[in-house]
């Protein structure tokens, strides 16, 4: 079996160590060297041909972003961002993504021992969900650019009681982000799980708030899900929408895992199923894995529409396809024309 290289770059050394250490556990994966700053690893890259790339963003010299803006050009690979938990961390974490990132694991800064136990475990399955992403994909969705929408009809716009929900993971902040980037501001209320740790998801929000005509939150329990409104689900927490009189409201208090996530695609799809039935729009996006399948599948069945994306746009095509297989996806359509499908299929009903 051919092992999975990595390079690890981080300018401390016990972290360098750590990282080692921990990989190097895993037989599917090989650490071919370390690199304290981005001027070491650029010539590391060149001579070790890694397949994937852990990367510290807040270095010395030269931060990880700046580094990727100028890696990936002439040297694209799937990039593993291990980040400090802090709002500075955070917001260049995203800015990660935007440059070409494919996932983003945290070093803990509480409980240190168990922390890095289930750090290093994360990094291990992390790296081979890199391995697999299709980073041509990544880097044409980072650049391209969201489709307007026509003005929805006055019947959609005054209409409350429609919700889209929306879920992905690797490679899921970009893709969200031209899915909701091309909504108007009177489309349903929407409700987003996009698997992201804890800490990340408001400056998630935040980011999408300023590129959106409807405003983009970081939801929290009572919110209601109305028309102009995205909430997305916290990290660390499970969202789910429930029926309050004859309107909708989110819960995120729980913080139990679904299919080893937190927030869970299928906590939230079997929500949608079950309180708000034929009046949604489920959408599967890309990811690994099958999170959120079998709750597309009940949505489906409760009379919701429902669309995943197609394999060519996908970074990772397991959760879309594992939704359309086990039946709960309607259809596999390309990212640039989902958001259009949707206008369709709210102005059918």
């Amino acid at each position: 079996m051919k092992k999975i290289k990595v390079l690890i770059v981080d300018d401390s050394a016990l972290v360098r160590e750590i990282l080692t250490k921990g990989l190097s556990q895993d037989p599917e994966i090989e650490v071919v060297g370390t690199a304290s700053d981005p001027y070491i690893a650029r010539d590391k890259i060149v001579h070790l041909l890694p397949d994937v790339l852990t990367l510290d963003v807040e270095m010395p010299r030269m931060d990880g972003i700046e580094f990727l803006r100028r890696l990936m050009p002439q040297y694209p690979l799937p990039v593993v961002v291990v980040s400090a938990l802090t709002k500075k961390g955070a917001s260049i974490t995203l800015d990660a993504f935007e440059a070409g990132a494919v996932e983003v694991v945290t070093k803990p800064n509480t409980d240190i021992k168990r922390g890095l136990t289930m750090m290093l475990n994360e990094l291990r399955t992390k790296v081979k969900i890199a391995a697999s992403t299709n980073l041509n994909v990544l880097l044409s969705n980072r650049n391209s650019q969201p489709v307007p929408l026509k003005k929805p009809s006055r019947a959609l716009a005054e209409s409350t009681d429609k919700v889209i929900a929306i879920g992905a993971s690797t490679g899921g902040t970009e893709a969200i982000r031209s899915i909701i980037s091309s909504f108007h501001s009177t489309m349903p209320g929407t409700v987003v799980v996009q698997h992201m740790p804890a800490g990340f998801t408001k400056h998630f929000a935040e980011r999408l708030n300023g590129l959106s005509a409807m405003e983009v939150m970081e939801a929290k329990t009572g919110d209601r899900v109305m028309a102009g409104r995205v909430l997305i689900a916290p990290g660390g927490r499970q969202m789910k929408v429930v029926r309050s009189g004859g309107i909708y409201q989110v819960n995120c208090d729980s913080t139990e895992e679904t299919n080893g996530h937190c927030p869970s695609v299928e906590t939230l799809f079997q929500s949608v199923a079950k309180y708000v039935g034929a009046n949604a729009i489920g959408i599967m996006l890309t990811g690994m894995g099958s999170d959120g399948a079998d709750g597309m599948l009940a949505m489906r069945l409760a009379g919701a529409r429902t669309i995943a994306q197609d394999e060519a746009t996908s970074v990772v095509f397991g959760m879309p396809r594992v939704a359309y297989e086990k039946g709960g996806a309607e259809c596999l359509l390309p990212l640039n024309i989902i958001p259009g499908e949707i206008v369709k299929m709210l102005n059918a009903r």
